[in-house]
């Protein structure tokens, strides 16, 4: 979801700008959007590696990566922070940017293939970028890793996800962005992947396959 089809970098940043303009944050001794957009991305990657591996929690993500990022811009306001964090979480989902040709390869693969979605996404925020970004009636099972129990690149979410959807993991195929919680994660119960790597990031494993373009999808299926 995240990264593959609804692109997140793009979204968030419209996001955050809204932020710093809305909340005045020029006014406030920040020195301009893009450094606040480089400060909170830091940040956010960080904690949700965190919250990933278990060490901090979906509340404490929330509001704790923009608390530190605003400290860190030189604004100490708990009650901010809370007020950005809740004005992203309320805002941001209803932005639609997807990658190129992402409604295109849908529609070709979903009259081939049964589709599901796997994320780490927030159950709540997902349904929403679904609904608004046009990609709903792809796909039959959205799992997230609330609902699962357990989030990627737990092996333990792909075998909840396999069990759920009835498939086999020999016959099935995971695309994503991340190399490491989403193909290496799908690889640990025996499922290849589709690397989709659009910045042509140096890869660190050996994916099953690699595409730039999520057209190139379709020459291999």
């Amino acid at each position: 979801m995240d990264h593959t089809l609804w692109d997140f970098k793009t979204n968030s940043r419209l996001a955050l700008k809204e932020i710093y303009l809305n909340f005045d944050l020029s006014d406030k001794g920040v020195s301009g959007e893009v450094d606040f957009i480089d400060v909170y991305e830091k940040y956010n990657h960080k904690m949700w590696a965190d919250y990933r591996n278990g060490k901090m929690s979906k509340e404490t993500l929330r509001t704790e990566r923009f608390r530190q990022s605003l400290s860190h811009l030189g604004i100490k306001d708990k009650k901010l922070s809370h007020q950005v964090a809740e004005y992203y979480v309320a805002h941001s989902p209803y932005k639609t940017a997807l990658f190129p040709n992402a409604i295109d390869v849908l529609k070709e693969l979903s009259s081939n293939y049964t589709l599901h979605i796997i994320t780490n996404g927030f159950e709540e925020i997902q349904a929403i970028k679904i609904e608004n970004s046009g990609l709903n009636g792809f796909f039959e099972e959205i799992i997230t890793s609330e609902q699962a129990g357990h989030k990627k690149p737990d092996p333990a979410i792909f075998r909840y996800s396999l069990n759920k959807t009835k498939a086999l993991a020999q016959e099935s195929l995971m695309v994503g962005d991340n190399q490491l919680v989403d193909i290496e994660g799908a690889k640990k119960v025996g499922m290849d992947g589709i690397l989709f790597n659009p910045e042509k990031e140096e890869l660190i494993i050996d994916p099953t396959y690699e595409v730039n373009h999520l057209n190139e999808i379709l020459a291999i299926l």
